[in-house]
């Protein structure tokens, strides 16, 4: 009973890693896709359980199991359920014991299957219909994974009894390479995202873009969640102390090995760290050590957790920069690639079977041979279907089956991919009518309560400054636009001068610099527009002249993006709730006397 409640526990944090992919995919895509992205990840989850319930779970495990390939269909979970209202005393406790077990097995294979969906949601965002992913969802978890599955984990699967019998323990290739197999399917059928790729005349690829995601925070909390439930993916079938002991250990230095790796290579070639490659690398080296997490030691999972660093960043590059295939979160890296180094890492580094161990070929080899099977049967069956989605529905509109206007027609317009219109604007808005997902639905702004630093200005003399045609004019405004962090240092220069009023806007902004260049997931980025501060002074009695030389002591740090400075001249000036014009509208008012 003890590790059926743990069994049922790791399952419900196998479940909330739902979450975890949630706010990675947000967090790494734009902010326009939010609502898609989170409506994907719930209702993945809820077509998989009924999917699941009906067809799949018999696929995978059922008892009747045929040449020890696919289960016969069967709703035995029905009946199992209904044992447990019934108790031991009225069933007996074996049958009663049976049920129990059925059950728990039930929601922890779903939880499993809605994971293995779930993953090709980041790599098709941002320009999937909604309808599209639903279809998908209800294939992968009513045929693909129940029939691979059951291969690997079905006491009857053939993988199981193949000589000492095929390894993977919690999933990198039944989940992981299963996921990252549909994701570069889907990935290969949808096309990239507008502006991914900028092409010459002749279609060739002339530059790869970042199209960086909106909000790192919340992709670096969905990593954290993800590895927290890790924890429940691997160690749930645990059956001993040790065994778990084990698997949290490895489970625990794999990801973190993969995550310095990246750090350190992309510091190194960069000049600085690349965070959202650091994250992926921590996912991938956890899923290279999901297959052996209870069979290898610490040198095993430290070899793993390197080389799951480098793969990551090694594949991300090969999709992007020669195969040109857009994958918006680096899932195929991830997991497809991983997945696959995962298993083939248990046949040398198994404590008992494997190569460096043993000295013998033969678990290696059935691993090979596993990792192929599961491939092969995964690939076959996400091309038919995504195929079926893509074109199928040409084909209705169109009344045409002949391949060739199947094809053509399906560049304007098919059953997988948004219109380019609906992709420009945002899912959330194009297919769920949401304007925004965030709080009041608007974005955030910067906040400037505090002080800035000290700047000495007793020395500071009126700047050299042309002001026509402003001086024939009453009243002079300035308007200094620079960077945020300046601003409560301005500030409080502004107020030594006896300026009282001033408004401040948050603007976007660049100069002939065309922004700061960067790296995001190993390709080069420049951030055209950089958030600035943009603030206006109206002076009467203030000499503007003194205004501007103090704005520019403070500002003038010798570097590029200091700031711009524009003047220009004021008619009049009035203040709305006294009518009061010209520089009674710009002095501060007395406050009013305290009620009696």
């Amino acid at each position: 009973m003890t590790w059926t409640a743990w069994l049922l526990i790791g399952a419900a944090l196998v479940f909330f890693m739902q979450c975890g992919f949630a706010m990675v995919e947000t967090g790494f895509t734009r902010a326009k896709n939010t609502g898609n992205i989170l409506f994907k990840n719930f209702v993945d989850f809820c077509i998989g359980c009924v999917c699941f319930l009906f067809l799949g779970f018999g696929l995978m495990m059922g008892v009747d199991y045929v040449a020890g390939v696919i289960g016969v269909p069967n709703l035995d979970i029905f009946s199992c359920f209904r044992t447990l209202f019934d108790g031991a005393e009225a069933v007996g406790q074996a049958v009663y014991d049976e049920a129990v077990s059925t059950a728990a097995s039930f929601v922890f294979n779903l939880v499993f299957c809605a994971t293995a969906a779930t993953i090709v949601s980041g790599a098709m965002a941002e320009r999937t219909r909604f309808l599209a992913y639903c279809v998908y969802s209800a294939m992968i978890s009513l045929i693909v994974y129940p029939v691979e599955a059951g291969w690997v984990w079905n006491s009857q699967g053939w993988l199981v009894n193949l000589g000492v019998g095929f390894v993977d323990f919690a999933g990198s290739g039944a989940i992981h390479t299963v996921g990252g197999t549909a994701s570069l399917i889907g990935i290969i059928f949808l096309g990239a995202r507008i502006g991914k790729f900028e092409r010459d005349e002749n279609g060739k690829v002339i530059k790869v873009n970042a199209i960086q995601g909106h909000n790192m925070t919340i992709g670096a909390l969905g990593v954290l969640i993800l590895w927290f439930g890790w924890y429940g993916f691997n160690g749930a079938a645990a059956t001993e102390e040790g065994q778990l002991a084990r698997i949290f250990v490895t489970t625990t230095i794999a990801p973190s090995v993969a995550l310095l790796v990246a750090m350190i290579y992309t510091w190194i070639r960069n000049k600085k760290p690349d965070l959202v490659m650091s994250m992926n690398a921590s996912l991938a080296g956890l899923v290279g050590v999901t297959a052996g997490c209870s069979n290898v030691d610490i040198i095993g999972s430290l070899v793993i957790g390197i080389v799951s660093g480098f793969l990551v960043m090694g594949v991300t590059w090969l999709l992007e920069h020669k195969l040109h295939l857009d994958d918006c979160v680096g899932a195929v890296p991830v997991h497809f690639a991983n997945g696959i180094w995962g298993i083939v890492a248990v046949g040398f580094f198994d404590v008992e079977n494997g190569l460096f161990y043993s000295g013998s070929w033969e678990l290696l080899g059935i691993q090979l041979l596993g990792i192929v099977a599961i491939l092969a049967w995964t690939t076959v069956c996400m091309i038919i279907f995504f195929a079926a989605i893509k074109y199928v529905p040409v084909m209705i509109k169109y009344k045409t089956v002949k391949p060739a206007e199947v094809i053509a027609y399906g560049k304007t317009w098919n059953g997988l991919r948004c219109n380019p219109e609906e992709e420009l604007i945002g899912l959330g808005i194009s297919e769920h009518g949401l304007t925004s997902s965030y709080p009041d639905f608007v974005p955030s702004v910067p906040s400037y309560d505090g002080e800035g630093d000290d700047v000495d200005i007793s020395g500071v003399v009126p700047a050299n400054i042309d002001l026509a045609p402003a001086n024939e004019s009453k009243y002079t405004k300035i308007t200094i636009i620079t960077g945020q962090e300046k601003f409560l240092t301005l500030k409080d220069a502004m107020a030594k001068i006896g300026v009282t009023g001033m408004t401040v806007t948050n603007v976007m902004g660049c100069g002939t610099q065309a922004g700061k260049t960067g790296q995001y997931r190993g390709v080069k980025t420049t951030m055209h527009l950089l958030p600035k501060v943009q603030v206006e002074i109206v002076v009467s009695t203030v000499d503007p002249k003194m205004v501007v030389a103090v704005a520019k002591k403070v500002l003038d740090d010798g570097k590029y993006g200091a700031g711009k400075i524009f003047v220009t001249g004021i008619e009049n000036v009035m203040r709305v709730r006294t009518g009061e014009t010209g520089m009674e509208a710009l002095t501060n008012e007395p406050e009013p006397a305290p009620a009696e």
